[in-house]
């Protein structure tokens, strides 16, 4: 699936909770259209997932956005006062996304966000943040989480989702969630997705912290 790029080597703790290289792969541009049918679209709605957190007005940032499937349904429930920030380390992913949303009513809803080097960089604070089936593909996670904690706003959320088939283990998922209570996470529940493990994430002391 779509990812983030790899981060930087942990030290100590945080090196002992390093998810497995093996699954550190970034779905390539080629598969794009594996992510983005109507298939999907009838197993996994994106509206149907997002509902309970994703409110009209908010600005929401879609990690690992890919060809933009969770990317336009998002842009749809913010509407016209809210936006999304599409967020890829892949320029082929993000060309698919601008040339699907180019002259729709959605387009300037959404602003397209190329990840460099071993940062998110995104620079303003978010209401919620979604990465679904990307995590697994960051083999150094808390530096990606305490990055996510200072974009997040203090009351924000973040949304995990990962997939349970042939890809991240009960074991993993743990490991991720520990990953993610290290860099100052807490958790609060998550959504019923089919084929996949969720959490949702939000800051253990509800305030941004420093990456």
């Amino acid at each position: 699936m779509p990812s983030m790029p790899i981060l930087k080597k942990p030290m100590g703790k945080e090196r002992m909770l390093k998810m497995d290289d093996k699954r550190n792969r970034v779905c390539p541009v080629s598969m794009a259209g594996s992510l983005d049918n109507k298939l999907r679209l009838w197993l996994q709605d994106p509206k149907r997932i997002l509902q309970p957190y994703v409110k009209e007005g908010m600005i929401v940032l879609d990690l690992g956005c890919g060809p933009g499937f969770f990317s336009v349904a998002l842009a749809e429930m913010v509407g016209e006062s809210g936006r999304v920030i599409a967020a890829d380390m892949q320029e082929g992913m993000l060309q698919k996304l601008r040339d699907k949303i180019q002259g729709t009513k959605i387009e300037d809803r959404i602003t397209l966000h190329k990840c460099e080097g071993d940062r998110i960089n995104v620079t303003e604070h978010v209401d919620f943040a979604l990465a679904f089936y990307m995590v697994h593909e960051v083999p150094d996670q808390i530096p990606f989480f305490k990055e996510l904690i200072s974009i997040l706003k203090p009351t924000g959320q973040f949304l995990i989702v990962e997939p349970k088939l042939f890809h991240v283990s009960k074991k993993a998922f743990g490991n991720t969630v520990n990953n993610a209570k290290i860099a100052g996470f807490k958790t609060a529940g998550g959504p019923k997705v089919l084929f996949s493990r969720s959490v949702i994430l939000q800051s253990a002391n509800g305030c941004t912290a420093q990456p």
